[in-house]
């Protein structure tokens, strides 16, 4: 029997039922192969913005007290200097997940605020604190 699989020329002696199965299956694996790429591609996206040592603690933050000063920010994130918080919250704010107001002070203070999008990462960061504070227990329950 002569048999063309996707433009292949193949003489087989497998009955056309099963070679119009394998057909179909070709069709899905393509289909799936598309659909893992779009996945693979919004989570690459994904972790692009929330990569890093710093902008989830941020988010945290903010997430909690809504809005903040740079200098309580400072304080708040253990560690971050001040050119790594301002080089962060410019991605963050880059990605529409903070918003910086400049207020009209003597002497001018800038403040932070997490947006409604920013929000909207709220459950990625409990499930990141969720899967870590598990990870850590059977980590230090596993070095005993």
């Amino acid at each position: 029997m002569k048999v063309s699989i996707q433009n292949i020329v193949v003489y087989s002696s497998i009955p056309p039922q099963t070679i119009k199965q394998m057909e179909e299956t070709s069709k899905k694996c393509t289909t799936t192969a598309t659909s893992c790429g779009q996945q693979l591609l919004a989570i690459r996206d994904a972790l692009d913005i929330f990569s890093g040592k710093w902008k989830i603690p941020i988010l945290s933050v903010l997430y909690y007290y809504q809005k903040r000063g740079f200098k309580d920010l400072q304080r708040d994130v253990t560690g971050i200097t001040a050119r790594m918080l301002s080089k962060e919250l410019k991605e963050l704010e880059m990605n529409l997940l903070v918003k910086r107001h400049v207020l009209d002070t003597r002497p001018v203070k800038v403040e932070y605020e997490i947006t409604p999008y920013g929000v909207s990462s709220s459950k990625i960061i409990q499930e990141f604190y969720n899967w870590g504070a598990t990870h850590r227990k059977k980590i230090m329950t596993t070095e005993k």
